[in-house]
């Protein structure tokens, strides 16, 4: 399928390095975005009217407690993922399968979890959205052919913070077999979040060295203060902030950050579903949170939520530019609000107004989320040549 958005009013690439594209055009053929500039081809099978609202890379939400299927056991709710496609999430990655209900604890099932789950979303994508699922959990008396097994099968990602360890340093020498396998590695930061864990602070993440401190900001209480400079000077693990955290923390690790000239590591996710809850315009909200409270400009905290994350967890979404997947969303102010445009609504605090969301090239719904206040310029489709609704009218 061949889509275009045309009669864009500004390009967010979710690049830290150039931020903003030219052009008010963006064609995507065969799930790629295939040009951005001016021009629309005639031979499009569906084209979009953005009305001047604002193109995006759809939200990477690198840290979602997924299990199997759309549902979470820990809200007894379907349908959830679906729904953070309506918040403008495109990808979700998993924290791990921690809460499967009875989850294996011994390396025999912490493995069979892992590709279980990998497996079982390597073609699911509920409302469209992509699941890279199959995070092993790392667990005492695993071995380095254990980790050359799971390479082998596909399996791409590791949690640490939820095995029967006693000292959190000792995962240290698995993230290490881990990365020798070329796994990304993720680690809990903070105080307990589950019955059985344990706090992880800066002085374990600097000795277990993983690829992405995971709610570095707390999930959902925080690390003692003095730890957070000490990962930004000490180390160049990503640092993950998310909407189930502190605040506060939020804003002094991007400030900190910033002022260490090190953006790229900051990640924007959710943290969720947890005790916190479901949130499908929870990285939105984070965002504004940056812009309008941290003093962030709004295509930098973007960018932390897209194109940062998909470099540290080599994605080829999360960055507008030709070759990279086309999932792609569309912003405005609300309708009823004091700003005119969404990044304007941003640094006032507010989260934008979703318009249409398109992932792998394919549009999931155009006109209106059912999540979000409604665009105060209409989204449209002004052409199609495929028989189907993208409006979202079933929502």
């Amino acid at each position: 399928m061949k889509v275009a958005v045309v009669n864009i009013g500004s390009i967010l690439t979710g690049d830290l390095a150039a931020p903003f594209a030219a052009g008010d055009v963006i064609v995507m053929n065969e799930g790629r975005i295939e040009t951005i500039g001016t021009d629309c081809p005639p031979d499009c099978d569906v084209v979009i009217d953005a009305a001047g609202t604002v193109a995006m890379p759809g939200l990477i939400d690198s840290h979602v407690h997924i299990t199997f299927g759309d549902y979470t056991p820990r809200q007894r709710t379907v349908g959830f993922l679906e729904s953070y496609v309506h918040g403008g999430v495109t990808t979700a990655i998993s924290a791990s399968e921690v809460h499967v209900p009875g989850r294996p604890r011994d390396p025999a099932g912490v493995k069979a979890l892992a590709v279980a789950a990998m497996k079982s979303f390597a073609e699911y994508r509920p409302g469209g959205m992509r699941v890279h699922a199959g995070s092993l959990i790392l667990e005492p008396g695993l071995t380095e052919a254990d980790f050359a097994e799971l390479a082998a099968l596909g399996v791409w990602m590791v949690k640490a913070g939820f095995g029967d360890f006693t000292d959190p340093d000792e995962y240290a020498p698995f993230v290490a077999m881990a990365r020798a396998h070329g796994m990304v590695s993720m680690v809990h930061t903070g105080g307990s979040s589950i019955p059985g864990s344990s706090g992880i602070w800066a002085e374990n993440l600097l000795a277990i060295r993983p690829d992405v401190s995971y709610h570095v900001n707390g999930g959902p209480t925080a690390m003692p203060e003095a730890g957070f400079a000490r990962l930004v000077e000490e180390s160049e693990i990503a640092l993950q902030v998310c909407t189930a955290g502190n605040l506060r923390t939020t804003l002094l690790t991007a400030e900190l950050l910033t002022g260490a000239g090190a953006l790229e590591r900051l990640l924007i996710a959710t943290d969720t579903p947890t005790g916190s809850g479901i949130m499908p315009l929870g990285i939105f909200y984070t965002i504004s949170h940056l812009v309008s409270l941290g003093g962030m400009a709004p295509e930098i905290a973007v960018a932390a939520a897209t194109g940062n994350n998909a470099r540290v967890y080599r994605l080829n979404s999360g960055i507008l530019a030709p070759g990279r997947d086309a999932d792609l969303v569309l912003i405005d102010a609300c309708a009823g609000g004091s700003q005119d445009d969404a990044l304007s609504g941003l640094r006032n605090g507010d989260i934008p107004a979703v318009g249409a969301v398109v992932t792998a090239g394919v549009p999931r719904f155009v006109g209106r989320s059912r999540n979000t206040p409604q665009t105060q310029r209409t989204v449209r489709v002004a052409h199609s040549n495929v028989v189907e609704r993208f409006d979202g009218a079933a929502h």
